[in-house]
């Protein structure tokens, strides 16, 4: 079998993920965003989004070989994080080890299943709300000026496509050879059409705070990398 590989099975099994790992990638990169204008500290910087991005691949890769879907980090946690003001990584860490502990646990699964479904809808909408709240923050600190037509298209396209694609008929758009989601279609769409729109008012590199939506100062207690210096 590896002698002589199926080639026609490789790159359809590519095709068929790689609009999965797109979505996965921006979701990872809003969700770092985000996290950072909560707790103030820039984690795109220290440690660095290729570290983080590596990190999902890595345990995507490693959730795969158990039959996991793809792992990513989730706004959920960015809505916790708004609400508890908890920001500390080492919490996190503990309530990873009990989650992993509890998954071999079927009671507690059958317990939180338990749950009023007005519970659980409650906690979302409070999270969620919470998520949407920061996105429209980094947009407003980001000066993202939708006196301009071009900005104002770009998001309305990003917007209804990822919403009415989501809760539509069909919870996809299908391409022939792979489907799209919805978040994945609505990212493409918006950094395409950013790249190719005519009045692009943002330019990176030319930011003196840096490619960055705040300006971020790390806590120097929790810097990891001294060398890394703010510009």
């Amino acid at each position: 079998m590896f002698a002589n590989p199926n080639w026609g099975l490789v790159l359809s099994a590519v095709i068929a993920i790689v609009p999965i790992s797109i979505a996965t990638m921006m979701e990872h990169i809003g969700d770092m965003c985000a996290i950072s204008s909560t707790t103030g500290i820039n984690y795109l910087e220290d440690p660095g989004l290729h570290r983080t991005l590596m990190g999902d691949g890595l345990a995507t890769m490693l959730a795969s070989l158990f039959g996991a879907p793809a792992n990513t980090t989730y706004g959920e946690n960015t809505g916790v994080l708004n609400i508890t003001k908890v920001f500390d990584p080492r919490v996190i860490r503990i309530a990873a080890v009990f989650a992993i502990v509890l998954s071999f646990c079927p009671k507690f699964s059958a317990l939180i299943s338990c749950m009023p479904a007005a519970t659980i809808g409650g906690v979302s909408l409070v999270l969620y709300g919470m998520i949407s709240a920061v996105g429209v923050r980094n947009i407003v600190e980001n000066q993202v000026d939708f006196t301009k037509s071009r900005n104002v298209i770009i998001m309305a396209l990003i917007l209804v496509l990822a919403i009415g694609i989501k809760y539509g008929a069909n919870d996809a758009v299908s391409l022939g050879f792979t489907s799209l989601s919805g978040l994945a279609l609505a990212a493409l769409i918006g950094v395409i059409l950013n790249a190719i729109l005519p009045g692009k008012d943002y330019e990176f590199g030319s930011n003196p705070n840096g490619d960055k939506a705040v300006n971020f100062e790390i806590n120097p207690s929790l810097r990891k990398y001294p060398h890394i210096t703010n510009s």
